[in-house]
């Protein structure tokens, strides 16, 4: 049996690979950071929480990383912990540059003072890339980050290059695109959108309020993506790979397929809030991971259209079963906006 370790279990990516390692027969170890308010409803949604082995640690802490490899006993570290939303990082960027940027060096230097022979893998991203204006974007593609976000996490990507050619370590960079689930946070567009549309649909709410719809974005399903990061760590070498649909979209169009899968028309609901502007944002992201298939085998099944509607059906499913006063694991109770929904919709 393989021990896996996987920090930021808590959050999309961590809870969709814990369940997919748990189904190869791993034992599945997981960090995450003591809240006021535990934040497992993830693990409790997929229903694997009382699988996963978890351990208190912060990325700016490098004790208690390194306490969380001598528990863990890891043959494979999935470094998944993040400051992770773009918008954030221009409100908090040393934060960002803190526990995005050097938080990555804290984990690789563990791993090369404890057991050189872990093999590790660094969630890179496509932000990265930024307004390059050249795409498709593969692995030759130069990097010209356009958020304080990308900017630590290209600091994460040069380490982790440094690390495997300086010290032999098997580490590897998955630059992933846009991927999205309905375990996505609502602070990313996707899952507002579907959310908002999701309690459009049901007399919940009538706006939607957006920022800049002509951003065009390469999105894929989570679930999918997790697989790639496990197959770049099973490779005879370590190296760096894009993962993306190869397929490009704006938020106008995700919005608008949206709302059509609940038999809505977009423009009679949806308002541009200038305030939602990033101060630099990203025209286009668009992967091109024929490297990935080639070497890996891997390629996306679920595409736009059945993305959307995945995202949007199990929102309207959770609001229907809210209404109804069921009890289950989501993230809506957090948001004090939602919970004033939440609150109105179970006293009608």
């Amino acid at each position: 049996m393989k021990n896996a370790l996987i920090t930021g279990i808590t959050g999309q990516d961590g809870s969709y690979l814990a369940q997919m390692l748990l189904s190869k027969g791993y034992k599945v170890y997981g960090t995450y950071r003591r809240l006021s308010t535990p934040n497992f409803w993830r693990l409790q949604y997929l229903n694997i929480f009382d699988q996963v082995a978890l351990i208190p640690a912060d990325l700016v802490d490098s004790s208690s990383i390194m306490s969380a490899i001598n528990i863990s006993q890891p043959h494979e570290v999935y470094h998944l912990a993040a400051q992770s939303f773009v918008g954030a990082s221009f409100d908090q960027p040393v934060g960002a540059g803190e526990v995005t940027g050097l938080g990555v060096t804290r984990v690789l230097e563990s791993i090369k003072e404890i057991n050189h022979e872990i093999k590790f893998y660094q969630a890179s991203t496509s932000e990265l890339y930024g307004n390059g204006n050249l795409a498709p974007q593969d692995e030759s593609t130069p990097f010209r980050p356009s958020s304080p976000y990308a900017a630590a996490k290209l600091y994460g990507y040069w380490l982790t290059t440094i690390y495997r050619e300086g010290y032999g370590i098997f580490a590897c960079n998955g630059i992933l695109f846009n991927h999205e689930s309905p375990v996505r946070g609502m602070e990313f567009v996707t899952r507002k959108i579907s959310n908002a549309v999701a309690k459009i649909s049901l007399g919940l709410q009538d706006k939607l309020a957006l920022g800049n719809l002509e951003a065009k974005r390469d999105w894929g399903y989570a679930p999918e993506y997790v697989e790639s990061m496990w197959l770049m760590l099973q490779q005879e070498k370590p190296d760096d790979y894009v993962i993306g649909t190869g397929e490009t979209r704006s938020v106008k169009d995700f919005a608008q397929k949206a709302f059509e899968v609940v038999g809505l028309d977009w423009q009679k609901h949806v308002e541009v809030n200038d305030r939602l502007f990033r101060p630099v944002d990203v025209d286009r992201l668009q992967g091109e991971s024929s490297k990935a298939k080639r070497k890996l085998g891997w390629e996306p099944k679920v595409k736009f259209d059945k993305l959307v509607e995945i995202m949007v059906q199990e929102d309207v499913d959770r609001w229907r079963r809210c209404q109804r006063g069921e009890l289950f694991p989501w993230d809506a109770p957090s948001y004090p906006s939602e919970a004033r929904i939440l609150t109105r919709s179970l006293r009608a």
